[in-house]
């Protein structure tokens, strides 16, 4: 019985399952979910992230956390965690750039949230070389907290579904899952007919709200973490800076966009990261945030140019590439303005490298 007859039958039971539990159910499905049996990550599967783009990426988030070691007093020991690594290539491109300063490497205890059993083998492959080797956790409970931790996470937040809100004529529904008599899933509107926590922002009839309670706990989770530890979390996804409507549910299948009720398990679902959200739960925590920047803004402030062009003095046979692959990641018409950088910290006289007033 496939993903889709399973979710059929128990949504003609129990009624129609909200998107949030919908997406959850379709990614980490132990039997049959994306991503717990079959993510399809770079340019032979279903997306590709900033990682895998270039090098440059990976290797500035390494300095960005050599930096911030080194603002922190240079703690003989840190945690250097990563939330969601993929197939381990921002941190193989992190870790070759940190070889500048032998003191932070030596410091660092290397840790991977990752509950994929098949990105963790991919992941181990990747960093089988590297001059550190991980040890992997199932979530952030699991970090301890005697030691500052410098924490990263790339396209984690869009990974974790929000509930979807509609405004209609005559009041607030919620869109649901539901199943038709032939056993085919549809998306509906269930009438909201007890407390509902509002929106404070506009929102006209028949456009869509989308919360996330699940952005909301890891915002809390990361920033307890930080508050508890000391030290600062990175976070970097594409999604909105601040409060508004919109629906931004999509399947991604080969790097195009398809019905996200198509084939459940087999396809990428993602939903926009509400920084808003996140940096509020941190905050609410007990730590301290940054404001949100382009990803564009805050690679330039970490010298992604000048970065390109030692790569192009090295290789000019490469130089058009280099600019294709720093235009991607900068450019506002491309990763550079959609993607958004913001960062939790602790204490409150740290300053987080890429976010200097």
């Amino acid at each position: 019985m496939t993903l889709k007859d399973r979710l059929a039958r128990e949504i003609a039971l129990t009624g129609p399952m909200t998107v949030a539990d919908y997406v959850t159910r379709c990614l980490h499905d132990p039997q049959d979910g994306y991503y717990a049996t079959r993510p399809a990550i770079g340019a032979a599967g279903d997306f590709i992230t900033a990682p895998m783009i270039s090098q440059m990426f990976g290797e500035l988030i390494g300095l960005w956390a050599v930096e911030l070691w080194r603002r922190l007093g240079a703690p003989e020991r840190v945690r250097l965690v990563e939330v969601g690594p993929g197939d381990g290539t921002l941190m193989a491109d992190a870790l070759r750039a940190a070889r500048l300063d032998p003191g932070f490497l030596a410091a660092v205890d290397l840790i991977l949230i990752e509950p994929s059993p098949p990105l963790r083998e991919a992941q181990g492959r990747m960093l089988a070389d590297s001059d550190l080797h991980p040890r992997w956790v199932t979530a952030l409970d699991r970090v301890e907290t005697d030691a500052p931790v410098i924490l990263i996470t790339n396209e984690v937040l869009d990974c974790l579904p929000a509930r979807q809100f509609v405004k209609t004529g005559d009041g607030w529904a919620e869109r649901r899952v539901g199943v038709t008599d032939d056993g085919a899933l549809q998306f509906g509107l269930v009438r909201i007919t007890g407390g509902f926590a509002r929106p404070d922002f506009p929102v006209e009839p028949g456009q869509t709200v989308e919360i996330s309670d699940q952005q909301a706990a890891f915002g809390r989770d990361v920033g307890a973490l930080i508050r508890q530890a000391g030290g600062a979390a990175l976070l970097i996804d594409y999604g909105r800076a601040r409060r508004e409507a919109g629906d931004t549910l999509q399947g991604l299948r080969r790097h195009q966009k398809v019905d996200p009720l198509e084939s459940p398990g087999e396809v990428d679902l993602t939903q926009w990261a509400d920084f808003p959200t996140v940096l509020e739960a941190a905050i609410h925590a007990g730590a301290d945030v940054t404001g949100t920047l382009g990803q564009g803004e805050f690679l330039n402030r970490l010298g992604i140019a000048a970065r390109a062009d030692r790569l192009k003095t090295g290789r000019p046979d490469a130089a058009p590439v280099i600019d294709r692959q720093l235009a991607r990641l900068t450019a506002d018409d491309q990763m550079g303005a959609l993607f958004k950088a913001g960062a939790i910290f602790s204490p409150r006289t740290l300053v987080v490298p890429g976010f200097e007033d």
